[in-house]
């Protein structure tokens, strides 16, 4: 584990992105709310905000912060038959929260991918990753947009 004794806390966040694909029909369904299981989107927000809070337990030798704040966001697209999720998460501590934000979208999109399975058992779970973080000795860093 890193030691972070020494570092001082600031104010981090970090925003992490991940997609589901599946099938027009599952997608309808979802947008529709119609799932067999329910409301896919909003048990994959108190999934995601769960999994923030216990990243730690989850992942090896990430330190234990104090989350301050955590939530996330999702966008049906139903031409491409995707669901964006988008995490934020927050805390005034002494090492950042990317992980937070990235068990966060990893959690919702496992979450999606168990309540639509029954109509599209071939749902995939795209790529996860920090599109943003804040605080730090390093300061703002932001992903370039691929070409």
């Amino acid at each position: 584990m890193i030691d972070i004794h020494g570092k001082t806390p600031t104010d981090r966040e970090a925003i992490a992105v991940g997609r589901v694909q599946m099938s027009r029909e599952a997608i309808q369904a979802l947008a529709a709310g119609a799932l067999p299981k329910g409301d896919a989107l909003a048990a994959a927000r108190i999934a995601g905000i769960m999994a923030a809070k216990r990243t730690p337990e989850l992942i090896p030798l990430c330190h234990p912060i104090s989350i301050s704040f955590a939530d996330l966001e999702f966008q049906v697209i139903e031409a491409s038959g995707e669901v964006e999720i988008t995490a934020t998460a927050r805390a005034h501590a002494a090492t950042g929260v990317e992980m937070e934000a990235l068990t966060a979208v990893a959690v919702a999109a496992l979450t999606i991918h168990d309540m639509c399975k029954g109509i599209d058992p071939s749902a995939e779970i795209g790529t996860i990753h920090v599109v943003r973080k804040s605080g730090g000795k390093t300061g703002l860093w932001e992903r370039r947009p691929s070409s």
